[in-house]
């Protein structure tokens, strides 16, 4: 095999990798979104935001508020890593917030972020149990 051959073959195996990479990176939104759509079907869910470094998805019974919860949902998944730090918690896979009406799960799951609003009476751990958090 001459020099041309190897490159070649070495730039079709590169190519073969990264497209696999893509299918499973694909795959695995498309796993998540799935999941978002089952637990959306779950009793008190507002919605979801699922987002990565490619994209977003949003899925808000009320679309008016989606500013309100894009930037609830950014703060809580931000504040994971430094409330880890500070409280020295290990690994934390998630954050609960509690409103006065409202509830809210943020799970950090590889490279997506999930936030998942729902009623306040709507059952959180159901939801954690469900992304195979808890």
């Amino acid at each position: 095999m001459n020099k041309k051959e190897k490159k070649k073959s070495v730039q079709e195996v590169i190519t073969e990798a990264t497209e696999s990479v893509t299918v499973v990176e694909t795959t695995h939104v498309n796993d998540m979104r799935a999941t978002l759509d089952e637990i959306k079907a779950f009793e008190g869910i507002i919605g979801y935001i699922l987002r990565n470094e490619t994209s977003a998805a949003i899925d808000l019974k009320d679309p008016s508020k989606i500013v309100d919860y894009a930037i609830l949902s950014s703060s809580a998944l931000d504040s994971i890593k430094d409330l880890v730090e500070l409280f020295n918690l290990g690994n934390a896979k998630g954050i609960v917030v509690e409103g006065k009406d409202v509830k809210m799960v943020s799970v950090i799951a590889g490279e997506n972020r999930v936030s998942i609003f729902m009623e306040k009476n709507a059952d959180s751990e159901r939801i954690l149990k469900k992304l195979h958090v808890a």
